[in-house]
Protein backbone atom coordinates (compact mmCIF):
# COMPACT_ATOMS: atom_id res chain seq x y z
CA UNK A 1 0.00 0.00 0.00
CA UNK A 2 2.86 2.50 0.64
CA UNK A 3 4.51 1.30 -2.42
CA UNK A 4 1.97 2.32 -4.50
CA UNK A 5 1.16 5.42 -3.14
CA UNK A 6 5.16 6.40 -3.19
CA UNK A 7 5.25 5.14 -7.36
CA UNK A 8 2.03 7.45 -7.55
CA UNK A 9 3.34 10.29 -6.71
CA UNK A 10 6.63 9.91 -8.11
CA UNK A 11 4.80 9.42 -11.54
CA UNK A 12 2.84 12.88 -10.31
CA UNK A 13 6.06 14.76 -9.96
CA UNK A 14 7.63 13.18 -13.53
CA UNK A 15 4.49 14.30 -15.36
CA UNK A 16 4.51 17.31 -13.72
CA UNK A 17 8.34 18.00 -15.44
CA UNK A 18 7.59 16.31 -18.43
CA UNK A 19 4.73 18.96 -19.07
CA UNK A 20 6.36 22.33 -17.34
CA UNK A 21 9.47 21.23 -19.97
CA UNK A 22 6.92 21.15 -23.08
CA UNK A 23 5.14 24.34 -22.37
CA UNK A 24 8.53 26.33 -21.43
CA UNK A 25 9.68 24.81 -25.03
CA UNK A 26 6.25 26.31 -26.30
CA UNK A 27 6.33 29.53 -24.38
CA UNK A 28 10.03 30.42 -26.06
CA UNK A 29 9.52 28.98 -29.37
CA UNK A 30 5.97 30.98 -29.90
CA UNK A 31 5.65 34.50 -31.07
CA UNK A 32 4.71 37.32 -28.71
CA UNK A 33 0.89 36.84 -29.92
CA UNK A 34 0.36 33.08 -29.42
CA UNK A 35 -2.01 31.99 -27.00
CA UNK A 36 0.80 31.38 -24.18
CA UNK A 37 1.88 35.13 -23.72
CA UNK A 38 -1.87 35.83 -23.68
CA UNK A 39 -2.52 33.81 -21.16
CA UNK A 40 0.90 35.16 -19.20
CA UNK A 41 -0.31 38.89 -19.88
CA UNK A 42 -3.84 37.82 -18.52
CA UNK A 43 -2.06 36.26 -15.34
CA UNK A 44 -0.03 39.17 -15.02
CA UNK A 45 -3.01 41.66 -15.66
CA UNK A 46 -5.05 39.95 -13.29
CA UNK A 47 -2.17 39.25 -10.10
CA UNK A 48 -0.57 42.45 -10.77
CA UNK A 49 -3.46 44.62 -8.47
CA UNK A 50 -2.57 41.92 -5.96
CA UNK A 51 0.94 41.87 -5.89
CA UNK A 52 0.46 46.23 -5.45
CA UNK A 53 -2.18 45.58 -3.16
CA UNK A 54 0.07 43.13 -1.11
CA UNK A 55 3.32 45.67 -1.56
CA UNK A 56 1.25 48.41 0.00
CA UNK A 57 0.04 46.32 2.76
CA UNK A 58 3.01 45.19 3.76
CA UNK A 59 4.54 48.56 3.20
CA UNK A 60 4.12 49.60 6.87
CA UNK A 61 5.85 46.05 8.20
CA UNK A 62 8.77 47.27 6.07
CA UNK A 63 9.26 50.43 7.37
CA UNK A 64 8.45 49.20 10.85
CA UNK A 65 11.43 46.77 10.75
CA UNK A 66 13.56 49.71 9.02
CA UNK A 67 12.87 51.95 11.38
CA UNK A 68 14.01 48.96 14.35
CA UNK A 69 17.14 48.72 12.63
CA UNK A 70 17.97 51.94 11.89
CA UNK A 71 17.15 53.41 16.07
CA UNK A 72 19.35 50.10 17.01
CA UNK A 73 22.10 51.40 14.63
CA UNK A 74 21.37 55.07 15.84
CA UNK A 75 21.99 54.55 19.43
CA UNK A 76 24.92 52.25 18.99
CA UNK A 77 26.73 55.78 16.99
CA UNK A 78 25.50 57.22 19.82
CA UNK A 79 27.26 55.22 22.37
CA UNK A 80 30.46 55.25 20.81
CA UNK A 81 30.28 59.32 20.52
CA UNK A 82 29.29 59.62 24.11
CA UNK A 83 32.48 57.12 24.64
CA UNK A 84 34.61 59.67 22.36
CA UNK A 85 33.20 62.72 24.46
CA UNK A 86 33.73 61.55 27.55
CA UNK A 87 37.20 60.34 26.49
CA UNK A 88 37.94 63.93 25.09
CA UNK A 89 36.24 65.59 28.42
CA UNK A 90 38.99 63.63 30.34
CA UNK A 91 41.21 64.92 28.26
CA UNK A 92 40.46 68.42 28.22
CA UNK A 93 40.11 68.50 32.19
CA UNK A 94 43.42 66.68 32.38
CA UNK A 95 45.15 69.90 30.44
CA UNK A 96 43.04 72.07 32.14
CA UNK A 97 44.52 70.75 35.35
CA UNK A 98 48.22 70.51 33.87
CA UNK A 99 48.08 74.51 32.90
CA UNK A 100 46.48 75.65 36.18
CA UNK A 101 49.52 73.73 38.28
CA UNK A 102 52.06 74.70 36.11
CA UNK A 103 50.71 78.30 36.75
CA UNK A 104 50.90 77.85 40.58
CA UNK A 105 54.27 76.30 40.14
CA UNK A 106 55.47 79.11 38.15
CA UNK A 107 53.81 81.58 40.81
CA UNK A 108 56.03 80.24 43.69
CA UNK A 109 59.23 80.33 41.55
CA UNK A 110 58.58 84.07 40.53
CA UNK A 111 57.57 84.65 44.45
CA UNK A 112 61.14 83.61 45.46
CA UNK A 113 62.93 85.82 43.25
CA UNK A 114 60.95 88.87 44.01
CA UNK A 115 60.46 88.85 47.73
CA UNK A 116 63.80 88.02 48.66
CA UNK A 117 63.36 84.35 49.69
CA UNK A 118 66.08 82.86 48.01
CA UNK A 119 68.01 82.07 51.13
CA UNK A 120 65.48 79.89 52.27
CA UNK A 121 65.83 76.42 50.93
CA UNK A 122 61.50 75.28 50.07
CA UNK A 123 59.84 72.12 49.63
CA UNK A 124 56.99 72.23 47.31
CA UNK A 125 54.19 70.12 48.29
CA UNK A 126 50.69 69.47 47.20
CA UNK A 127 47.51 69.62 49.02
CA UNK A 128 46.04 66.58 50.24
CA UNK A 129 42.89 67.55 52.60
CA UNK A 130 41.25 70.50 53.81
CA UNK A 131 39.62 70.66 57.33
CA UNK A 132 35.78 71.18 56.96
CA UNK A 133 33.81 73.99 57.09
CA UNK A 134 34.45 75.19 61.18
CA UNK A 135 34.52 78.59 62.17
CA UNK A 136 37.33 78.28 64.58
CA UNK A 137 39.88 76.00 62.64
CA UNK A 138 40.73 76.50 59.34
CA UNK A 139 43.84 73.60 58.72
CA UNK A 140 44.90 71.84 55.44
CA UNK A 141 47.33 68.74 54.88
CA UNK A 142 49.98 68.19 52.41
CA UNK A 143 52.00 65.64 51.20
CA UNK A 144 55.27 66.65 52.96
CA UNK A 145 56.33 65.38 56.51
CA UNK A 146 59.29 64.97 58.78
CA UNK A 147 61.04 63.01 55.81
CA UNK A 148 61.17 65.73 53.83
CA UNK A 149 62.63 68.31 56.37
CA UNK A 150 59.53 69.67 57.36
CA UNK A 151 59.01 70.96 60.75
CA UNK A 152 56.33 72.79 62.89
CA UNK A 153 56.61 76.26 63.00
CA UNK A 154 57.95 76.63 59.46
CA UNK A 155 56.13 79.34 56.99
CA UNK A 156 54.12 78.05 54.04
CA UNK A 157 53.96 80.26 51.07
CA UNK A 158 51.91 80.48 47.70
CA UNK A 159 52.27 82.05 44.48
CA UNK A 160 51.19 84.88 45.08
CA UNK A 161 52.11 85.56 48.98
CA UNK A 162 51.90 83.58 53.04
CA UNK A 163 49.15 80.63 53.58
CA UNK A 164 50.06 80.22 56.78
CA UNK A 165 52.80 77.88 58.85
CA UNK A 166 53.13 74.32 59.98
CA UNK A 167 51.37 73.48 62.86
CA UNK A 168 52.03 69.06 62.88
CA UNK A 169 54.10 66.98 60.90
CA UNK A 170 54.02 63.29 60.49
CA UNK A 171 56.53 61.23 58.43
CA UNK A 172 54.85 61.76 55.05
CA UNK A 173 52.61 64.21 56.02
CA UNK A 174 52.07 67.40 58.03
CA UNK A 175 48.87 70.13 58.97
CA UNK A 176 49.60 73.54 57.75
CA UNK A 177 47.67 75.97 60.07
CA UNK A 178 46.58 79.06 57.33
CA UNK A 179 46.33 82.46 58.29
CA UNK A 180 42.89 83.25 58.81
CA UNK A 181 42.37 80.10 61.27
CA UNK A 182 41.04 81.78 65.04
CA UNK A 183 44.39 80.93 66.52
CA UNK A 184 46.58 82.73 63.89
CA UNK A 185 48.58 86.10 64.59
CA UNK A 186 50.96 87.60 62.54
CA UNK A 187 53.27 90.12 63.04
CA UNK A 188 52.38 92.73 59.92
CA UNK A 189 52.81 95.96 58.33
CA UNK A 190 51.06 97.84 55.84
CA UNK A 191 53.35 99.66 53.34
CA UNK A 192 51.46 102.90 53.67
CA UNK A 193 54.56 105.64 52.31
CA UNK A 194 55.73 105.80 55.83
CA UNK A 195 59.68 104.77 55.97
CA UNK A 196 59.09 101.20 57.23
CA UNK A 197 55.85 100.73 56.94
CA UNK A 198 53.30 100.82 59.76
CA UNK A 199 53.56 97.60 61.95
CA UNK A 200 51.00 95.82 64.24
CA UNK A 201 49.29 92.62 64.72
CA UNK A 202 47.02 90.60 61.85
CA UNK A 203 44.42 88.32 63.35
CA UNK A 204 41.75 87.16 61.50
CA UNK A 205 37.73 88.55 62.38
CA UNK A 206 35.31 86.31 64.39
CA UNK A 207 32.77 85.58 62.36
CA UNK A 208 34.61 86.27 58.84
CA UNK A 209 38.28 84.67 58.85
CA UNK A 210 38.67 85.75 55.48
CA UNK A 211 38.52 89.70 57.15
CA UNK A 212 41.64 89.70 58.45
CA UNK A 213 41.99 92.79 61.31
CA UNK A 214 45.63 94.59 61.43
CA UNK A 215 45.37 96.01 64.61
CA UNK A 216 47.37 97.60 67.53
CA UNK A 217 48.89 100.26 64.71
CA UNK A 218 49.37 103.73 65.05
CA UNK A 219 46.31 106.13 65.77
CA UNK A 220 47.81 108.64 63.08
CA UNK A 221 48.95 105.88 60.93
CA UNK A 222 47.89 107.25 57.06
CA UNK A 223 46.66 103.65 55.91
CA UNK A 224 44.30 103.97 52.72
CA UNK A 225 42.22 101.13 50.97
CA UNK A 226 44.30 99.48 48.34
CA UNK A 227 47.26 99.73 49.94
CA UNK A 228 49.92 95.87 50.42
CA UNK A 229 50.19 94.77 53.93
CA UNK A 230 53.43 92.03 54.38
CA UNK A 231 55.24 90.03 56.98
CA UNK A 232 57.38 92.35 59.64
CA UNK A 233 59.48 89.70 60.22
CA UNK A 234 60.39 91.05 63.81
CA UNK A 235 63.12 89.60 65.82
CA UNK A 236 64.17 90.40 69.29
CA UNK A 237 67.19 88.90 71.65
CA UNK A 238 67.69 85.77 69.73
CA UNK A 239 64.06 85.32 68.30
CA UNK A 240 62.53 86.10 65.49
CA UNK A 241 58.95 85.64 64.03
CA UNK A 242 58.15 82.64 62.55
CA UNK A 243 57.78 84.36 58.90
CA UNK A 244 60.29 86.48 57.00
CA UNK A 245 59.95 89.84 56.61
CA UNK A 246 58.49 91.65 53.41
CA UNK A 247 55.96 88.23 52.66
CA UNK A 248 52.86 89.70 50.80
CA UNK A 249 49.84 88.84 52.94
CA UNK A 250 46.81 90.73 50.97
CA UNK A 251 45.77 94.55 50.54
CA UNK A 252 43.59 96.60 53.22
CA UNK A 253 40.06 96.61 52.16
CA UNK A 254 38.35 98.94 54.14
CA UNK A 255 40.18 102.00 56.76
CA UNK A 256 38.45 104.38 59.02
CA UNK A 257 39.46 106.95 60.37
CA UNK A 258 37.26 106.84 62.97
CA UNK A 259 38.42 102.83 63.54
CA UNK A 260 42.17 103.93 63.45
CA UNK A 261 41.34 105.99 66.51
CA UNK A 262 39.11 103.92 68.25
CA UNK A 263 40.27 100.83 67.95
CA UNK A 264 43.67 100.95 66.10
CA UNK A 265 42.98 98.61 63.28
CA UNK A 266 42.44 98.31 60.06
CA UNK A 267 40.54 95.04 57.66
CA UNK A 268 42.47 93.55 55.38
CA UNK A 269 41.85 90.66 52.73
CA UNK A 270 43.91 87.50 52.02
CA UNK A 271 45.64 87.95 48.68
CA UNK A 272 46.27 84.37 48.21
CA UNK A 273 42.94 82.35 47.71
CA UNK A 274 43.04 79.88 50.38
CA UNK A 275 40.06 78.17 48.71
CA UNK A 276 41.58 76.92 45.62
CA UNK A 277 45.12 75.97 45.90
CA UNK A 278 47.25 72.63 44.91
CA UNK A 279 50.30 73.47 45.63
CA UNK A 280 51.94 75.63 48.58
CA UNK A 281 55.90 75.93 49.33
CA UNK A 282 57.61 75.13 52.88
CA UNK A 283 59.94 77.06 53.84
CA UNK A 284 62.46 74.10 55.40
CA UNK A 285 65.64 76.32 55.67
CA UNK A 286 66.60 78.82 58.49
CA UNK A 287 67.12 81.84 56.21
CA UNK A 288 70.12 83.76 56.49
CA UNK A 289 69.88 84.88 60.21
CA UNK A 290 71.36 82.20 63.39
CA UNK A 291 68.21 83.29 66.22
CA UNK A 292 65.83 80.72 67.22
CA UNK A 293 62.26 80.53 65.50
CA UNK A 294 59.97 82.13 68.23
CA UNK A 295 56.51 80.18 68.22
CA UNK A 296 54.68 83.48 68.60
CA UNK A 297 53.90 85.99 65.75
Amino acid sequence: MYDRQVRRRRAVLALLVVVSLILLTAYFGESTGSPLHAVQRGVVQVLSPVQEGASRALKPVRDLFGWIGDTFHAKSERDQLVKQRDRLLQQVVGYKVALEENAQLRQLVNLDRSNGLAAYTKRTARIIGRAPNNLFRDTLEIDAGAGDGVRAGQAVIAGEGLVGHVSETGPGWSMVTLLTDQSSSIGAKVLDGTNAGDAGLLVPSVGNPTDLLLQLLPRNAPVQAGQPVVTSGWSSRGLRSLYPPNILIGRVTKASPEELQSSQQVHVSPIVDLRHLDFVQVLVGQGSGDGVRAQIP
